[in-house]
């Protein structure tokens, strides 16, 4: 199985009508089905498009259930977000949701090289609510592949899986696999001469804001002859954005999801400028959603890919609108601050901790699982880099640990925002 450049991923002009259209029934269906639009749209004449943006802490958050568009009866999963943003809040799914997911999933895979003949191992939760492993599963399935679900952590078992199914491709938080390398060095297991192929990634940046090979893709890179592809996703898109081959930004999926990326006064940014990401998912049943505001800044791209796709893809997130940083005239986001300590190799488990000073200004604190001799190096890492000094503790890593999985979390956490 191949994956195939549909006509609506070539011609801009057919996906634009596409979106219209598309756009003029979900309006439609929304009208009749979900409680919270048939307010928010009553007063808008039938067939004009809607300006507002939904936000998701206002929204979504505050009226969970009246998000819901079909029966509970015919509710068949619950997932819920993550809670960067706030309280975790539920995504209704039904039987015509998870098909979608499935048929998304499987694109997402296909757009990433891979084929039915592949063998998954799944390195993440399909527990906890968590849309993502849900996905990847029932995604696995639509393309006809083989899954060997080990969850996350826990490098020993990954590689006695690796060595007993021969997975060719790797599902996993890419933070995880300099832990997973190190365990195989110091067992004696040679990862190049593994089934391994490629490695699907999730939840975190791989490349820098101009698309070039961050800091973590380098270090796996130097160890492990492996393929990585980035992508890009939410609870609330119910969709994926992928990576082609041409490693140019991940690509959007135009039958599923109407993307816009905006800028600070609502107007769509140009190429290769960055704005906050706006997602309508199309043919969503149980929870459809309309100008959903992720908080994600990414940049937008437009140009045509080598690949031979023509439709909008977007570079890695630079972080949340609400979690952005300005220390001492310099502002930036938190996923600029992780891309330049993945330069310090000898830092291996790290949690960003924002907070307030006195004077309501931003204060960074570094807090490191390491020996506390490469101060030095992270330091001069991050005002080479960013222009910014900011404080570093350095601690045990249970305690680290316990950090990034506060509350037995779904994935890693890398930040916290303690201001306000």
């Amino acid at each position: 199985m191949t994956q195939v450049i549909k006509p609506i991923e070539t011609d801009s002009k057919l996906r634009e009508q596409y979106w219209i259209n598309s756009l003029n029934q979900h309006l439609d269906y929304l009208r009749q089905k979900s409680p919270f639009y048939k307010k928010s749209l009553a007063h808008l004449p039938s067939g004009e498009m809607f300006s507002e943006s939904l936000d998701p802490l206002k929204d979504l958050a505050r009226h969970n259930w009246d998000f819901l568009a079909v029966p509970k009866t015919e509710v068949i999963d619950y997932a819920t977000t993550s809670g960067t943003l706030g309280d975790p809040v539920a995504l209704f799914v039904s039987e015509k949701d998870l098909q979608r997911l499935a048929e998304n999933e499987k694109n997402s895979l296909l757009l990433a090289g891979c084929q039915s003949t592949d063998v998954f191992q799944l390195m993440t939760t399909i527990d906890k609510q968590f849309m993502a492993g849900l996905a990847y599963h029932y995604g696995t399935r639509a393309l006809g592949a083989g899954l060997v679900r080990t969850g996350p952590g826990v490098p020993a078992m990954q590689w006695k899986s690796i060595h007993q199914f021969q997975p060719t491709v790797l599902i996993a938080v890419p933070s995880f696999i300099p832990f997973l390398l190190d365990f195989a060095e110091k067992h004696g297991i040679d990862a190049n001469a593994t089934s391994v192929k490629k490695i699907v990634c999730i939840g975190e940046a791989l490349t820098t804001g101009d698309l070039e090979p961050g800091a973590l893709m380098k270090r796996i890179k130097s160890r492990w002859n492996v393929e990585l592809i980035s992508t890009y996703a939410s609870t609330e898109m119910a969709t994926a954005f992928t990576a082609c081959s041409e490693k140019s930004g991940v690509h959007v999926q135009p039958e599923l999801i109407v993307l816009e990326v905006l800028d600070e006064e609502e107007n769509q940014v140009k190429n290769g400028e960055q704005g906050e990401v706006v997602v309508t998912p199309l043919g969503v049943e149980a929870t459809p959603l309309l100008r959903y505001r992720t908080g994600d800044i990414c940049h937008y791209y437009d140009e045509p890919c080598a690949c031979g796709r023509n439709t909008p893809r977007l570079g890695p997130v630079l972080g949340r609108q609400q979690q952005m940083i300005k220390l001492k005239g310099t502002t930036l986001y938190p996923n600029m601050i992780v891309d330049a300590l993945n330069e310090v190799e000898e830092l291996k488990a790290y949690i960003i901790q924002i907070e307030s000073n006195e004077w309501g200004g931003d204060e960074l604190l570094i807090r490191c699982a390491a020996n506390p001799s490469i101060e030095k190096a992270i330091l001069d890492t991050l005002r080479a880099r960013l222009r910014v000094t900011p404080k570093v503790s350095f601690e045990s890593a249970e305690v680290i640990r316990s950090l990034r999985f506060a509350d037995d979390s779904r994935k890693p956490v890398l930040v916290r925002d303690l201001r306000g």
